[in-house]
């Protein structure tokens, strides 16, 4: 591994402040805190069980600075949805344990290519959804159940998903939902970065480097989105998602 040079170092330290930052403003975060593992030279599954644990603790950041924006959700109350999220958390992170490395390796790139996607077309196909499609109670926590597992086992654009169940199920304040996404995200990868704590699948000196980065990244990121338009920078995440699904697919 390359993680003991200094340039190994800042490119971790880097990875993890923007990493923080951009969960806490448009998302997308995860995509630079993998791949900076990734390229230091950690194998995937262990690089993606660090980048959930470097990126914990700035998401409870985040979602302690939003929590005067936390809503109320009409036949839902909120321990419903975040029992519904440790439940698929815990099937998602248990999977990724039990992948083989290489059959990992194999659908990384097809995983970041469909995050990728989700990211750049998610805002535009939901608006266009709402017009035939609403969410029930009910039916947000089967999606949320599906949403949590994807994020257990490797949680690319899962703030995207999220945005866009509750959007078709009626929430309409971006505050809000960002608050409720930032929350239930942040607890479902607490329970998963207890999962792959405990089977051993962190490497733990990237991991605390960029958890501290992350920490910083995630309250500032959630102070500067009640500042900045999300749109502006969802541009710059698409590219470097792209940039980043590209290279894996060279790679791999």
């Amino acid at each position: 591994m390359l993680t003991e040079s200094l340039p190994a170092l800042a490119l971790l330290a880097v990875a993890g402040l923007a990493g923080g930052a951009l969960n806490a403003i448009a998302g997308g975060g995860s995509f630079l805190t993998f791949a900076a593992l990734v390229s230091v030279g950690i194998p995937s599954i262990v690089a993606n069980a660090t980048s959930a644990v470097a990126l914990f603790p700035g998401a409870l950041a985040s979602a302690w600075t939003y929590r005067g924006d936390l809503p109320r959700i009409e036949g839902i109350p909120t321990g419903n949805l975040i029992a519904i999220s440790f439940a698929g958390s815990a099937i998602g992170s248990g999977l990724l344990i039990f992948t083989p490395q290489r059959r990992f390796d194999a659908i990384v790139p097809w995983l970041l290519l469909a995050a990728t996607l989700l990211f750049a077309f998610g805002p535009t196909v939901v608006p266009v959804l709402r017009r035939f499609v609403r969410l029930g109670p009910a039916a947000l926590m089967a999606v949320q159940f599906v949403i949590a597992i994807y994020g257990g086992y490797f949680g690319g654009a899962m703030g995207i998903l999220m945005l866009a169940s509750f959007s078709l199920f009626g929430m309409t304040g971006f505050h809000g939902m960002n608050a409720l996404k930032t929350l239930l995200a942040g607890l479902l990868n607490g329970l998963a970065v207890a999962i792959f704590v405990i089977a051993g699948k962190i490497a733990w000196g990237p991991a605390m480097l960029m958890m501290a980065a992350g920490i910083a990244g995630g309250w500032s990121g959630a102070w500067g989105a009640k500042q900045v338009d999300p749109l502006l920078l969802r541009p710059v995440v698409i590219a470097i998602a792209a940039a980043i699904t590209a290279a894996f697919f060279i790679a791999y």
